[in-house]
């Protein structure tokens, strides 16, 4: 299972099932459409959910983690959702109880209404942008930054909420990618001023790290722990 020194908790992420944006070649970021049941996953998409849902068990089962240790974060959106429903059915978790809990910060990036609802495609240009500098926002959305600032916030949530648990992350590409750079980078920095999360991811916001965010890439439904 996945742990770091300078966290309360263990972490392992999980992106979306497909879902029938991703079938109908759509990007679809911002909260009010997101959260559309029209955009929730596909057939395909939940059969992911269940895979990623029977791994993970698999996973809590081989280091004896009891299922009263698990908790599972997931983002607003109809996709996310969905796929946390099925993930806490295959864990006997009640999705309603307080082992699972919606949280804003966790949405996905949203890429601004030059983007909205047109082709993923275009997701290129915006990766081509990010690399460039991940401080720079696409006209009316998020930066790379943006989206670090308010995992940055999602993380300081649960490691206050929670301590010696096991949590699952679920949610979107882009904020998965950014939030498994900050804290693979967080993990290694030595600073001694660094003595605490905010301030080791406060100290890796920075562009040579943050423009990197693509080399932690998921596919749907692929679930993995975070180190």
């Amino acid at each position: 299972m996945a742990t770091s020194s300078f966290l309360r908790n263990r972490y392992w992420v999980l992106r979306h099932g497909k879902s029938i944006p991703n079938e109908k070649g759509l990007i679809v970021s911002s909260l009010e459409n997101g959260i559309r049941l029209e955009y929730q996953l596909a057939s395909e998409g939940v059969e992911q959910a269940e895979l990623a849902g029977k791994l993970f068990l698999k996973e809590l089962k081989e280091n004896d983690v009891p299922l009263e240790n698990v908790r599972m974060c997931y983002s607003p959106f109809a996709r996310t959702r969905h796929t946390a429903e099925v993930v806490a059915s295959t864990l006997n978790l009640p999705f309603e109880g307080p082992q699972c809990k919606v949280m804003e910060d966790l949405r996905e990036r949203y890429f601004g209404p030059s983007f909205e609802l047109l082709s993923h495609d275009k997701y290129t240009e915006i990766w081509a942008m990010d690399e460039k500098d991940p401080f720079t926002r696409p006209e009316g959305g998020e930066s790379v930054d943006d989206v670090a600032s308010r995992l940055a916030s999602a993380m300081a949530t649960m490691e206050s909420e929670y301590q010696g648990c096991t949590i699952l992350v679920v949610s979107h590409g882009d904020p998965l990618q950014i939030l498994q750079t900050i804290l693979n980078a967080a993990s290694k920095q030595m600073e001694p001023s660094c003595n605490d999360l905010a301030s080791r991811i406060q100290a890796v916001r920075i562009p040579s790290i943050l423009s990197q965010h693509r080399k932690f890439a998921l596919l749907t439904g692929e679930i993995r722990a975070v180190r």
